[in-house]
């Protein structure tokens, strides 16, 4: 994988020793991406979609004609994933070597692979060191992360730690708004899917001691970022010169 201390990883100039992490982990449809980029716009941190390195490892996967099933071959894959992302929630981008794969990741065959890929103890052990490598080299005050396993593995002992979710009906309803070419019944059935799958490799449906669980079922997305940046506020002040997180 690209070293994180390259430019092409990193967001934000100068150095910040220890930059806050605030952690958030949601099922998908939970709201927990397009969340965290507002949480991080109005604290003036970064950005870190976790979720974008195992889609990126599978749209790779799936480019180099790879089996996601074959644990092995997914492995040996990882160690040639020349990979990139942007910190910055207003300027988001992914890439895998030259390849800008932003829109490519977010694919439905794309969806469909990504389990197979992360569900590999290896894989994970590896991609978790560059989550905290591509933090503490962010040049930010502090770093929004979010994904399945950052409040209980990624950064277990972040300030601020945080289960985003909702209802199924509703993250359903949510993410078919986004699949315009999909109906809601294949969305929620892709959804129970892909958490049945995912919740094989990391439990992320149950708050683990000291995560605060945010339920957005009956709030908007504007309710949803207060109510995760009310979280916030109790643990962690505003850096000097940042946005007030109010």
């Amino acid at each position: 994988m690209t070293d994180p201390s390259t430019p092409s990883t990193r967001s934000g100039t100068g150095a910040t020793e220890n930059p806050i992490v605030v952690a958030i982990d949601g099922p998908a449809g939970s709201g927990k991406s397009s969340v965290s980029k507002q949480v991080a716009r109005r604290l003036g941190y970064g950005f870190l979609d976790t979720g974008a390195a195992y889609r990126a490892l599978a749209w790779f996967a799936l480019e180099r004609g790879v089996d996601t099933a074959d644990a092995a071959s997914v492995e040996a894959l990882a160690t040639d994933f020349d990979y990139a992302i942007s910190l910055d929630p207003d300027d988001f981008w992914v890439r895998v070597g030259s390849t800008d794969v932003t829109s490519a990741i977010r694919e439905v065959r794309v969806t469909d692979a990504v389990s197979g890929v992360a569900r590999v103890p290896a894989v994970r052990e590896s991609v978790n060191r560059l989550f905290r490598a591509l933090v503490a080299a962010s040049g930010r005050p502090g770093v929004v992360v979010e994904g399945r396993d950052i409040t209980t593995v990624v950064a277990p002992d972040a300030p601020a730690r945080i289960l985003l979710t909702a209802a199924p009906e509703v993250r359903a309803a949510r993410r078919s708004k986004e699949l315009v070419t999909q109906d809601a019944a294949t969305v929620a059935d892709a959804l129970r899917r892909r958490d049945a799958s995912d919740s094989a490799v990391v439990d992320f449906l149950t708050a683990a001691p000291g995560v605060t669980v945010v339920d957005s079922t009956d709030l908007d997305f504007e309710q949803t970022v207060d109510a995760v940046l009310g979280v916030i506020r109790t643990v962690v002040s505003a850096p000097t010169g940042a946005p007030d997180v109010r």
